[in-house]
């Protein structure tokens, strides 16, 4: 069995029945929102003339039975479509009911299809693909681009997995020794620190007993308690470096801080922060925030090895950049957004 569809599987299957695509009963028709069901399933729903998706409800401009054949998919799965006459008639009525009759608009539409065509049967070839790009191409070779919402879905999804081919080029060729040397140094140039693998594991630990309990502390006091703690494991232990991680944490939004008058401020931990779990998945994503806001590009499994000394936490990585890049884009598209208004 070929590595995508192997590695893959689940999205190579009717959302509906969970039933593999074939090309009998059961072609796949990917609907504007992306959902991917067999035509099988598509037909019982009002004898296909609805136009909403069974499963998000997502209103459409086609009736489901008239929805094209994702070709696409059908490549990734290694199956010749080309003699399958329900192919052929499926898109002749699909871009007869969008009024895709302009000679242009139909070479268009038809030189995209056999883009994604010639990427998918590329991928099937794959040796070997990692989850991210497997996710991304999947999201692309899954768009409608009969339709325009769909097309707009496919431009993101290209420049997504245009990105993360630029991101894995970048992984493999950088020096590693020097990614290392070059992340710390931005760490330390925000005015925080890693203290290595262990010791910043009981740091937190400590900052957590200190603090779970919603009681409110000076910085100065908070430091000096988990010091005293410290040394005792790790002589090492200073009130700089475990300010520097307490700062980290600061700079990740953990604590409410109450200023007072005539007083050092008080930081409290925030409720949400108040387990290891969800303080380490904070402060994890922060010390990938700052990488990402130097220019660098570093690899979960690489991560994990930075953050934990191990590569157990490899996926746990790959959920925390997920999640700073989503955010990253959407500040950067809600920065657009503005100017575009601004400029209005």
């Amino acid at each position: 069995m070929p590595f995508f569809m192997s590695h893959f599987s689940e999205v190579l299957s009717c959302a509906i029945c969970d039933l593999r695509f074939d090309l009998l009963t059961r072609l796949p028709c990917s609907l504007p929102c992306s959902h991917t069901i067999c035509s099988g399933c598509l037909a019982n729903f009002r004898d296909g003339t609805a136009t909403r998706c069974p499963l998000d409800k997502t209103e459409g401009k086609l009736a489901l039975g008239a929805l094209p054949v994702n070709t696409a998919i059908l490549s990734v799965m290694q199956l010749d479509w080309t003699q399958c006459l329900t192919v052929k008639e499926r898109l002749s009525v699909a871009m007869a009911t969008v009024g895709l009759m302009d000679e242009a608009a139909r070479h268009n539409y038809l030189a995209g299809v056999e883009r994604l065509e010639e990427i998918a049967s590329v991928v099937a070839r794959a040796e070997a693909l990692n989850k991210p790009l497997q996710r991304k191409l999947m999201s692309l070779f899954q768009c409608q681009i009969l339709l325009e919402e769909g097309r707009t879905r496919s431009f993101k999804a290209a420049k997504s997995v245009c990105e993360r081919i630029v991101i894995e080029l970048i992984l493999q060729h950088q020096n590693q020794q020097q990614l290392t040397s070059h992340l710390w140094s931005a760490v330390r140039a925000r005015g925080c620190q890693f203290l290595g693998p262990a010791m910043q594991e009981e740091v937190l630990k400590l900052v957590i007993l200190a603090l779970e309990s919603g009681s409110a502390l000076s910085r100065k006091v908070l430091v000096m308690f988990i010091v005293q703690k410290l040394q005792p494991i790790f002589s090492q232990a200073s009130k700089t470096s475990v300010g520097h991680v307490v700062q980290l944490l600061y700079r990740a939004s953990c604590f409410k801080v109450c200023k007072c008058d005539g007083h050092s401020s008080l930081m409290e931990l925030k409720e949400e922060f108040r387990t290891y779990e969800t303080l380490r998945r904070e402060h994890d994503a922060q010390v990938i925030q700052i990488a990402q806001e130097a220019g660098l590009r570093i690899a979960p499994e690489q991560w994990s090895s930075l953050l934990y000394g191990d590569q157990q936490h490899k996926s746990q990585m790959q959920s925390i950049i997920d999640k700073v890049w989503r955010k990253k884009n959407c500040l950067t598209e809600t920065g657009r957004q503005a100017g575009r208004q601004i400029d209005r």
